[in-house]
């Protein structure tokens, strides 16, 4: 299996990190490394067309059964987080989480719904992405609140990904709605929705997220939360708080 693990095997906690569109596993490094100080084990896997990894079913509901070796012999996930894509992806996981164990799901900014032109302008954005290529620099100066490290990860996950990857993620999922995946939470299920600001790239409506849903609302940042405000997902992982 194509993955990037952070901390101890045998720690008390497990989380699972799944990256978005032309992205990789090594993107999760901030909040892996925060996650690994606060006890847990983090996995992060490489999706189907990413990392150098090659498929040709790119539907959502296949990238995800892709990643069900990561559940084999009932292994559960205290955390799982799923940025953009991967949000979608971590969505249609959810019946392969066991009953028995609590799990909270965070969705960063996922694009739940994509109709007709913002589905094409998306696409183009995507394969505009591929076809030019910018450098961790570039990224820096384009996104000021990024270090460099996430600038250097950003510009790896684009290069170890193709436009055939980008062609058949939209081709393969249209219509693009997801939000119905957000009606029926299993009760062993808490689920929280990171939602950026759409003038600065959001790929979420706060509308298209059900209301029995906890949803916040980041304005002023953007798609990419896990780069410009840790905190926000951090606070939504269930930790023991210090008592007053």
């Amino acid at each position: 299996m194509s993955a990037s693990h952070w901390g101890s095997p045998t720690a008390s906690k497990r989380a699972l990190l799944i990256h978005g569109l032309t992205m990789s596993s090594q993107s999760w490094e901030d909040i892996a490394q925060l996650l690994v100080a606060e006890g847990f084990f983090v996995v992060a896997p490489n999706l189907l067309g990413h990392a150098w990894r090659r498929g040709t079913d790119y539907r959502v509901y296949t990238l995800a059964e892709d990643l069900r070796p990561y559940f084999a012999m009932d292994m559960s996930y205290d955390v799982i987080i799923g940025h953009s894509l991967g949000g979608v992806v971590t969505l249609s996981l959810l019946p392969f989480l066991p009953k028995t164990k609590e799990t909270t799901v965070i969705l960063v900014d996922p694009p739940l719904e994509r109709t007709g032109e913002t589905l094409k302008q998306s696409k183009d954005n995507f394969l505009k992405e591929i076809e030019d290529a910018k450098t961790a620099d570039e990224h820096m100066a384009e996104h000021p609140a990024w270090s460099r490290n996430n600038s250097i990860l950003r510009a790896l996950g684009v290069y170890m990904c193709d436009r055939t990857v980008v062609e058949g993620i939209f081709e393969h999922n249209t219509p693009w709605s997801f939000s119905g995946l957000l009606r029926n939470i299993p009760p062993h299920v808490k689920i929280a929705v990171l939602v950026s600001d759409p003038e600065r790239g959001g790929a979420c409506r706060v509308e298209q997220v059900s209301h029995n849903v906890k949803t916040k609302f980041f304005m002023g940042v953007g798609h990419w939360i896990q780069y410009e405000c840790l905190d926000a997902i951090m606070d939504e992982v269930p930790l023991p708080r210090a008592k007053l």
